[in-house]
């Protein structure tokens, strides 16, 4: 049964869902570090931080699932993206550590808030920036010679991956503001609705300018989204946008509180996919397939046997964890 699996293309899958399980969950929270200068009360900066207290920790399990899982699973590629992206993930942990000393140090220390919010507020936007960079980075290609990295030390610092990175900066603040829409109440939450308008309209520009200038990026990613029949299966995805995007205008019209989260998720959900199809077949664009960079089949069964035992309960506890704090955050009690 399991050799007439394919294996390699099964563990690819299993990291693009922990990455983009990642992008989704921490994504929001780190939208509200960076919205924090706009909310310079201290009592909406508590219930912004009460609102993910209970859930933004689990987050990075995904993190360290996909990174840990190409590593394992696909050792090529990692040790070729690493040393060509070891500035930004450098920064991007480092971000995250700020982001995370500050969360709770924040509440300890009431002589040092402000700075431990700037903290909250520097590390989430380090982070988000260097994970679009780094994004930016591996789409415009990796200079390989053989089997090892070739490029220099700032190869990955250029235009396109500043626009990426600016690009999720954008997004993440749209779901950051989406989230207080669904989790706040009051002037906070009448906020967090006049926010959505104009992050919306920045996300959109945002995906906008990277769409278009993804296909100058090589012959082949024009080629994937625009010559016949392909475009047959690529077009789709521009009018899916567009759709949500409607849904989205509506509900934030229609003061429907839950909706434009999930609606700014599935924003995603589609740039996403546009970012696999764009990749695919290859793990490292335009240089190695998902194939060539697997590790031993035998190796990467081994693992599959534990991924789909644990995978299933990672997602079990966390689905608890949020429909246990599901609802609104009161300012005086927190959750109900």
């Amino acid at each position: 049964m399991i050799g007439s699996l394919d294996i390699p293309l099964i563990w690819a899958f299993i990291i693009a869902f922990a990455v983009f399980v990642y992008v989704v969950m921490d994504g929001f929270d780190l939208g509200l570090g960076m919205l924090f200068p706009l909310f310079p009360k201290k009592a909406d900066r508590d219930v912004m931080m009460n609102s993910v207290a209970p859930v933004w920790d689990g987050n990075e399990t995904w993190l360290v699932l996909g990174g840990g899982g190409l590593f394992a699973a696909f050792p090529l590629a990692y040790a070729v993206l690493m040393p060509a992206l070891y500035t930004p993930m450098i920064a991007m942990l480092v971000g995250l550590v700020f982001r995370g000393v500050a969360f709770e140090f924040r509440w300890r220390s009431q002589r040092e808030r402000n700075r431990w919010d700037t903290a909250f507020f520097g590390g989430s936007l380090l982070a988000a920036l260097a994970q679009g960079i780094a994004l930016g980075a591996i789409l415009q290609g990796i200079h390989i010679d053989g089997r090892a990295y070739a490029g220099g030390w700032w190869d990955w610092l250029t235009p396109f991956s500043i626009l990426t990175g600016v690009a999720l900066v954008a997004g993440y603040c749209l779901l950051g503001a989406t989230w207080l829409v669904m989790k706040t109440t009051g002037d906070l939450r009448e906020r967090a609705y006049h926010l959505s308008w104009w992050l919306l309209f920045a996300m959109l520009c945002a995906i906008a300018a990277v769409s278009l200038a993804t296909p100058f990026l090589n012959a082949e990613y024009a080629r994937r989204w625009f010559a016949w029949p392909n475009i047959l299966l690529t077009a789709p995805v521009p009018v899916a946008v567009a759709a949500v995007t409607v849904l989205l205008l509506r509900s934030l019209a229609n003061r429907q509180d839950h909706r434009p989260f999930f609606l700014a998720l599935a924003l995603f959900a589609l740039s996403y996919a546009g970012l696999g199809i764009s990749m695919y077949p290859y793990i490292v664009p335009r240089s190695i397939t998902i194939w060539q960079a697997a590790a031993p089949l035998s190796s990467q069964t081994f693992m599959l046997v534990g991924v789909a035992i644990l995978v299933p309960i990672i997602l079990a506890y966390t689905a608890w964890a949020y429909w246990v704090f599901r609802g609104k955050v009161d300012p005086e009690s927190g959750y109900h």
